[in-house]
C-alpha cells in the first residue's frame, strides 16, 4: 500500500497547529503497520538550514499555473523513518511563516499542480492513494481529474480528504478557476467548487475526493448542521456516507512525562511525586506564590472566541476571587490579549499571562498544573486535552467535537470519568464546573487516582492509525 500524504506544513520543519503534528505522527504510525506512506510539503524558507542541506534534488520540472509555466523543484529528506518529499519554489515559499499572504491561491493552485506533477518524477513510488488535508491541498483532487485524466499513470489513483477545520475554506475569486486553475467555467457549480460568489479549495476536496474524514467522530456530525457547518453542512449531509471521524492521536514518545527534558522534573503513573515538584518550580519562575496546595488551572490556547476565551472574560473577576492559580500561554484577539494583562497587574498572585509562543512552557504547563481548561464554542478535536491527559492534568472542557469524544466527565459514584465538562456555551456553566472540579480536588487520595487513570489511558496514535489503514484498505 502506497500512500502520499499531502500537507501544508508538517513536524518537524514547518507548525503552524495541531495539522503539523498529524502530518508526522500519523505517517511514523502508519509505517510502523507497513504502509509506504510518504509526506509532500512546500519548501518554505523557514525551514532551518540544517534540514535544507540534507534534502536531495530529486528532479526539476514546469509546472502550469493558468497561462504561467513555473519553476518546479522536487527534494527529498528522510527524517525518524518517514520519507519525506519538498516542492521547491523560492517565488512561492521564500518568505516567512507559511501561509496568511495576498497570493495564497495561487501559491495552493501552484502546491496543489506541483504535486501531482511531482509524482511523474517519483522513480521508486506511484502513490495508490493522495491523502489531502485542509484547503490547501483541495484543490489536487479536481486538478487530477481534469489535467491527469489521461495520464496511466494516475488511472487508479484514490484521493482522501481530510478537514481539520471547516471554518477555513480556501475562498478565492471565481476567475482563480481559469487564471490559476485551467478550469473551465462549469467548475463554477454548487456540485463543484462554486461558494456563493466565489470558488472553494476546500470544496475541491470536498466534492471530488472518495472519501472524506474529519478528526472526531462528533465533530463529523455536528459539521452536518448550519451551526458548525460553515455554509457547507448541506454538502456534509449529502456525502455523509463517503464522510468519517477518526479522532487525531498524540506522539507518546515526542510527549513523553517520564523522559520530557523540558520539564522541571519527571514523572509517570507509578510516582506522581515529580508532578508537585514541577508545580512548584513553575510557581517560582513566573512569580506566583509557592505553594502546592493551591489548585492551578493551565491555559495554553489561541486568544480567540472560538477557544471560549469569551466565557473566561465574562467571569474572569468570580474565579480569580477563588483560591486557585491561572497560568494562560497563548497570543490572539488584542482585546483579550489586552483582557489578560490587565488582569495579571491586579492579581499578580493569582493570574500569571504569557502572551506569547513558547513551547517549553506549554509543556511545563501542561505539567505543572491540576486543571487544564479548554472550553471551546467548536473543536474539531483538539489537542490540548489529550497533552493535559498524558502529563496528569485533568481537563475542564465544553462537550463539542473532539473534546466530547476524549473527555469524560468525573462521575463520584462509580468512579469513571477523566476530566470535567459541561453542555451549553455558557460562562456561568463553566465556572460551576470549574468549581465542581476544586471540590474533588480537596480529597488527595481520589484526586490522585484520577491523575493516574488520566495518565493510563492510550491517546496514541495506534489506533486512529488503525482506522486510517482500514479506510485506505476499503478504497483498494
Amino acid at each position: 500500500m502506497k500512500i502520499l500524504f499531502a500537507s501544508s506544513e508538517a513536524h518537524p520543519f514547518i507548525k503552524s497547529g495541531g495539522l503539523g503534528d498529524v502530518a508526522y505522527a500519523l505517517p511514523k504510525a502508519l509505517r510502523k503497520m507497513g504502509v509506504d506512506i510518504r509526506v509532500i510539503i512546500p519548501k518554505y524558507s523557514d525551514i532551518k538550514q540544517e534540514f535544507k542541506d540534507k534534502m536531495i534534488t530529486l528532479e526539476t520540472f514546469n509546472v502550469p499555473v493558468g497561462w504561467r509555466n513555473q519553476y518546479g523543484g522536487l527534494q527529498y529528506l528522510e527524517y525518524d523513518g518517514i520519507p519525506f518529499y519538498f516542492i521547491d519554489n523560492e517565488y512561492y515559499f521564500k518568505r516567512p511563516s507559511s501561509y496568511g499572504f495576498y497570493d495564497d491561491g495561487e501559491r495552493f493552485a501552484y502546491f496543489s499542480r506541483a504535486a501531482l506533477e511531482a509524482v511523474n518524477h517519483m522513480v521508486d513510488f506511484t502513490p495508490d492513494i493522495i491523502h489531502l488535508n485542509d484547503w490547501h491541498t483541495g484543490m489536487i483532487a479536481p486538478i487530477m481529474k481534469e489535467h491527469f485524466k489521461g495520464n496511466p499513470r494516475f488511472k487508479d489513483i484514490k484521493t482522501i480528504f481530510t478537514i481539520h477545520n471547516l471554518q477555513y475554506q480556501g475562498v478565492f475569486p471565481k476567475e482563480t478557476l481559469g487564471d490559476l486553475l485551467s478550469l473551465g467555467d462549469n467548475y463554477f457549480s454548487e456540485d463543484m467548487l462554486k461558494y456563493y460568489d466565489g470558488i472553494s479549495f476546500m470544496k475541491g476536496g470536498l466534492n471530488f475526493s472518495d472519501k472524506i474524514t474529519t478528526v472526531s467522530s462528533s465533530y463529523a456530525e455536528e459539521i452536518k448542521t448550519p451551526f458548525y457547518g460553515e455554509g457547507l453542512h448541506g454538502l456534509m449531509q449529502v456525502r455523509g456516507n463517503d464522510l468519517s471521524g477518526i479522532v487525531n492521536g498524540i506522539d507518546t514518545e515526542l510527549f513523553n512525562p517520564r523522559e520530557d527534558k523540558e520539564l522541571f522534573y519527571n514523572f509517570d503513573y507509578n510516582d506522581i511525586s515529580g508532578k508537585a515538584k514541577n508545580k512548584l518550580e513553575l510557581q517560582k519562575s513566573l512569580n506566583l506564590p509557592v505553594n502546592e496546595n493551591i489548585p492551578m488551572i493551565g491555559m495554553v490556547t489561541r486568544l480567540a472566541s472560538q477557544k471560549g476565551i469569551d466565557l473566561l472574560a465574562h467571569i474572569i473577576e468570580e474565579l480569580l476571587a477563588l483560591d486557585i492559580q491561572l497560568v494562560v500561554l497563548g497570543t490572539g484577539e488584542q482585546k483579550f490579549e489586552e483582557m489578560l494583562r490587565y488582569y495579571a497587574g491586579v492579581s499578580k498572585d493569582k493570574l500569571s499571562a504569557n502572551i506569547t509562543f513558547n513551547n517549553t512552557l506549554a509543556k511545563r504547563i501542561y505539567a505543572s498544573s491540576d486543571l487544564f481548561l479548554m472550553p471551546s464554542l467548536f473543536e474539531p478535536c483538539g489537542i490540548g486535552q489529550l497533552l493535559a491527559l498524558r502529563y496528569g492534568t485533568l481537563p475542564v472542557v465544553r462537550e463539542t467535537g473532539g473534546l466530547k469524544d476524549t473527555v469524560h466527565a468525573f462521575n463520584e459514584y462509580t468512579n469513571e470519568g477523566n476530566g470535567f465538562s459541561f453542555s451549553n456555551y455558557n460562562a456561568h456553566d463553566m465556572l460551576y464546573t470549574i468549581k465542581r472540579a476544586l471540590n474533588f480536588y480537596e480529597n488527595k487520595e481520589l484526586w490522585n487516582n484520577l491523575v493516574k487513570n488520566a495518565m493510563l489511558i492510550d491517546n496514541s496514535w495506534k489506533k486512529s492509525a488503525l482506522e486510517y489503514k482500514n479506510l485506505y484498505d476499503s478504497l483498494l
